[in-house]
């Protein structure tokens, strides 16, 4: 048993003064971290309860939606702004839990999240970097099908276990955050970092650093946008392969689009050369199959996981040819 101490914060500044202390970890919904204690992967020595804090979710003057790190997964999907301005966002928390999940879940703790491979949840026998740094990944040559064929390293494979964080890839918010150094704004595309050889080291927070919330632009595109997650049971199984987008479609033209996908890297990943090649192209079949090519060019798959290359293609196209016959 590893003891700890508890305190539910009563401010932002109050859960960054106990949050600072080494060893201390933030809770919110507890849907991950509480798990991760029961196989004692995570060993705080004191809690910060910040489910009290940052629960509104809000629209400001210059017209973004600032969404509080405390706010449950269910009220998120279930707000007419965010239901009408990104669907997708919706769409995927629906696809990611179950209702009681979502009813216990954060924002912020969404966020954070960490992976659900299975050589990082074995602390008896198996070999993980992300766990403890040096050790070795077992995964690379063990059971790799829900693994990662994008932006891997030899020191981990892990995926990120996320929907909503996929689906916010695509859309360009903000992370706030507040520590004993001040308050931070962190473009989300910056939040999360790939492995390299310390995959132990999973986004660019700094210790003791809380998320306060984030915002969202008005974004045009994400008015048409969709989310899709393919995966082994439709009953809550992790992606296998999830594709978020967004299109903006003028006269068969394609003026904007976004497209993020998960189940394939350590992070969330930005199709940022899919992207590329199809703005200014026409909506239809031939130029998102050739997009959903050029980004996949660099896939690099393991024993179990090559399936994945082709499902992601075929997932992409999918998806933009569902938005694009909306449009039409």
């Amino acid at each position: 048993m590893n003891p700890f101490s508890y305190a539910r914060a009563s401010d932002p500044a109050d859960a960054v003064f106990h949050g600072a202390a080494s060893g201390s970890q933030y809770l919110g919904g507890g849907t991950n971290l509480v798990d991760l204690m029961r196989e004692t992967i995570e060993r705080p020595s004191a809690l910060v309860d910040v489910t009290g804090l940052s629960d509104r979710i809000e629209e400001r003057p210059d017209g973004c939606l600032h969404i509080g790190a405390a706010v449950r997964n269910t009220a998120m999907a279930e707000h007419p702004l965010v239901r009408s301005r990104y669907p997708l966002l919706t769409s995927a928390i629906v696809a990611g839990a179950s209702p009681q999940i979502r009813n216990m879940a954060t924002v912020g703790g969404n966020l954070l999240q960490r992976t659900r491979c299975a050589y990082f949840y074995d602390t008896e026998g198996a070999r993980c970097n992300k766990r403890q740094p040096g050790r070795g990944c077992d995964a690379r040559e063990g059971f790799n099908r829900m693994h990662a064929i994008l932006g891997s390293s030899s020191s981990c494979v892990a995926v990120h276990p996320s929907d909503l964080c996929v689906a916010l890839m695509a859309l360009d918010p903000t992370v706030h955050t507040l520590s004993s150094q001040g308050q931070r704004e962190i473009p989300f595309a910056d939040l999360h970092r790939l492995p390299g050889d310390r995959p132990d080291i999973e986004t660019m927070l700094e210790p003791g650093e809380l998320i306060t919330g984030l915002s969202l632009s008005p974004l045009p595109v994400a008015l048409r946008s969709g989310y899709r997650k393919v995966r082994d049971r439709s009953s809550y199984a992790f992606a296998l392969v999830s594709v978020a987008a967004a299109l903006d479609v003028e006269d068969g033209q394609i003026r904007d689009v976004r497209l993020a996908l998960g189940g394939v890297a350590h992070k969330p990943w930005r199709a940022t050369k899919a992207e590329a090649l199809l703005r200014g192209s026409s909506a239809d079949g031939k130029a998102f199959a050739a997009a959903a090519e050029a980004e996949l060019a660099d896939a690099v798959p393991l024993r179990d996981n090559g399936f994945k290359i082709e499902l992601a293609r075929r997932t992409i196209v999918a998806v933009l040819t569902d938005l694009a016959g909306e449009i039409a």
